[in-house]
C-alpha cells in the first residue's frame, strides 16, 4: 500500500453509520484505497529499531466499543488489535487463515468446516468452536455483519470440535466474508467482549488503553509493538485535529470525500487504505428516456470519472467503471476499458435515439453534500453531451418515497459492497438496491453463479454494462496519516489498517 508525507492536506475526519452489505444509501466508513497530497513529499524517516515504540490513539467515549455494534470508524480503528477472525483479508482482498487451523468444504460448495488454533483469549480461557459458532450467529443478526451472512442458515459444532457453516446457495470464497471478530462465547452484547488479538482493552484511573499481552496465542510481524497504547477521548473534528498537532496522537483515520474535513497543517505521514464505499448512478427504466437501452449503454461514457476522483475526493477514490473495487481480484482492468469516459459517444447515442429535445432529473440525498455536489457535476456533463440534466436534492421522507415511487430519471447512489462484490441487492426483486425496475432474473443467477464460480465475474459484468441499468462511478478511500517515524511500514487494508499474517496461506489450511 502507498504511503506519502505531506505537509498540508485538506482531510475529513471519518463519520458515517455502519450497515450491512446490500443496504441502500449505507454510508458505513471502515477503511478503504486511494490518496493525494499537497505540498513536499520526503522519504520517510523511520524511529530506530531498538526505540520502543510510543503509539496514542483517539476514541469516541459516547459509542460503543462493541466490533458488533459500534458504528463509529474512530473506534473500530483499533478492534483488529483487539480481536481476531478466522480470516483475515489484506488490501487485494485475499483472505489469509487466522483461527483457522484448516478447513474443509462440500462438494456443493455449501458446507464449510473450520478447524480451529489452540488460542486464547485475553483473560487466558481457550478458544472453542462454541465461540466461534456463537460469534457467528450473534454477528449475523449485527447492523455490521448481518448483510454479509445473509447466505448462512446454520452454525453448528461438529463431534470433533470443528465449526460447521452451511450456506443457502454455493460459495467459493466464502472465508473473505469471515473477518469478523470473535468473542468469547456470552459476551456478544457486552460493552468491552474479550477477544484473542495481541491486546487488551484495560481501565485505569478512569483512563482507557490498550495493553500488550505476554501471553499471546501467537507471534506475527506487526507494525504495532507499544507495550501500551493510550486512548484519549476524541471531540470534535476541529479538536482531534487539534491534538494530533499538538503530538498527543499519533493516529488518525481520515475522510477525504466527507463534508465535515479539518484543515491538518502540521507536519505527518499519510497511508491510503480501502473502504469499499461504492457510488453508481442507477437509471429508471420505467419513466425515463433511459427506457431506451442504447442509451442507457452509452452513459457511461458521458461520466468523466477522473474529474471526479480529483475534484470531488482529493484523489481518495478509485474510477471504476465496473461494479467491483479496482483492488479486488474481481476487477478486470481490460474489460473495464471498454467503458471508460469517451465524450464522443454519448451525444452520437443521443442523436440516434432521436431524444435531443429530451431532459433528463438525477434524483440524489441532500444529506449528503459531498454527493449533492457530485451530482450536480453529473448533470453539467450529461448538459454538455447534449442531454439537459438537473438535480432533484430530497431528504429523509421525500427522499425515500421519490427512490421508491421511481420519481427520477438517474440516482446517484452510494452503498458498501461486501468483500466479495455481491450485487445481489441491485438485481433480486426484493433487493434493497432494486429500484426503478432493476431486478433482473438472468442477472441475478449471474451473481449466484459468480459466488460459486470467481470465474464468472467477468460474464457478470458484461452482463451488468449490456443491461446498463446500473452505471459504475467510482470507489471511495480514506486517510490514514500519523506522526513521522512511528511505523516504518503499514499495510492497511479495508476494516483493518494493523494487517498482518501469520505465515499460512489458504492453501496451507485446506484440506481436499
Amino acid at each position: 500500500m502507498r504511503k506519502i508525507t505531506a505537509l498540508c492536506l485538506l482531510l475529513a475526519l471519518v463519520v458515517g453509520t455502519m450497515a450491512g452489505c446490500g443496504e441502500a444509501e449505507s454510508s458505513y466508513v471502515p477503511t478503504g484505497d486511494a490518496l493525494h497530497s499537497q505540498g513536499n513529499t520526503q522519504a520517510s524517516t523511520t524511529a530506530p529499531q531498538d526505540t520502543e515504540q510510543v503509539l496514542r490513539m483517539v476514541y469516541h467515549p459516547e459509542e460503543s466499543l462493541n466490533p458488533y455494534r459500534t458504528a463509529d470508524s474512530t473506534n473500530r480503528l483499533f478492534m483488529p488489535l483487539l480481536y481476531q477472525g478466522l480470516f483475515s483479508v489484506d488490501a487485494e482482498y485475499n483472505p489469509t487463515p487466522i483461527l483457522c487451523r484448516a478447513y474443509s468444504v462440500s462438494k456443493d460448495m455449501k458446507v464449510y468446516t473450520f478447524y480451529l488454533e489452540n488460542a486464547t483469549f485475553s483473560d487466558g480461557s481457550a478458544l472453542t468452536a462454541g465461540d466461534v459458532a456463537v460469534s457467528l450467529k450473534a454477528a449475523s443478526t449485527s447492523p455490521v455483519y448481518q448483510g454479509r451472512l445473509s447466505c448462512v442458515t446454520d452454525v453448528a459444532v461438529t463431534a470433533d470440535g470443528a465449526v460447521a457453516v452451511t450456506l443457502s446457495t454455493a460459495y467459493e470464497n466464502f472465508p473473505i466474508l469471515l473477518d469478523i471478530p470473535i468473542l468469547k462465547a456470552g459476551q456478544a452484547e457486552n460493552a468491552r467482549p474479550l477477544g484473542t488479538g495481541p491486546y487488551y482493552l484495560e481501565e485505569k484511573a478512569g483512563d482507557l488503553r490498550l495493553v500488550r499481552r505476554t501471553d499471546w496465542w501467537c507471534s506475527a510481524n506487526m507494525a504495532v509493538t507499544a507495550a501500551v497504547i493510550p486512548l484519549v477521548e476524541g471531540g470534535t473534528n476541529a479538536q482531534i485535529r487539534d491534538t494530533f498537532e499538538y503530538g498527543d496522537i499519533d493516529l488518525v483515520c481520515a475522510d477525504p470525500g466527507s463534508d465535515q474535513y479539518v484543515d491538518f497543517r502540521s507536519d505527518y505521514e499519510l497511508w491510503s487504505c480501502e473502504n469499499g464505499i461504492f457510488l453508481y448512478l442507477a437509471c429508471n427504466e420505467k419513466k425515463s428516456v433511459f427506457s431506451d437501452k442504447t442509451l442507457r449503454q452509452a452513459l457511461t461514457f458521458a461520466i468523466d470519472r477522473a474529474t471526479l476522483v480529483e475534484d470531488y475526493y482529493r484523489n481518495f477514490a478509485e474510477a471504476a467503471t465496473l461494479p467491483a473495487s479496482p483492488s479486488s481480484p474481481y476487477y478486470h482492468k481490460g474489460l473495464a476499458s471498454r467503458y471508460d469516459y469517451d465524450p464522443a459517444i454519448f451525444p452520437a447515442a443521443l442523436e440516434a435515439a432521436g431524444l435531443q429535445e429530451a431532459s433528463v432529473v438525477i434524483l440524489v440525498n441532500r444529506a449528503d453534500g459531498r454527493r449533492v455536489r457530485v451530482a450536480r457535476a453529473i448533470a453539467q456533463m450529461l448538459t454538455e453531451a447534449g442531454l439537459p440534466a438537473s438535480t432533484s436534492e430530497l431528504s429523509g421522507d421525500a427522499y425515500t418515497n421519490a427512490l421508491k415511487k421511481g420519481n427520477y430519471d438517474l440516482h446517484l447512489g452510494q452503498t458498501i459492497l461486501s468483500p466479495n462484490m455481491d450485487l445481489s441487492a441491485f438485481y433480486s426483486g426484493s433487493g434493497s438496491l432494486n429500484f426503478g425496475g432493476m431486478a433482473d432474473a438472468a442477472i441475478l443467477a449471474m451473481c449466484q453463479g459468480a459466488l460459486e464460480n470467481s470465474g464468472n465475474y467477468y460474464t457478470l459484468y458484461q452482463m451488468v454494462m449490456e443491461d446498463a441499468m446500473l452505471c459504475p462511478i467510482l470507489f471511495r478511500s480514506y486517510a490514514i496519516y500519523t506522526q513521522r517515524g512511528i511505523f516504518p511500514e503499514l499495510t492497511p487494508a479495508r476494516d483493518n489498517i494493523f494487517f498482518y499474517d501469520l505465515g499460512k496461506t489458504m492453501e496451507d489450511v485446506r484440506i481436499e
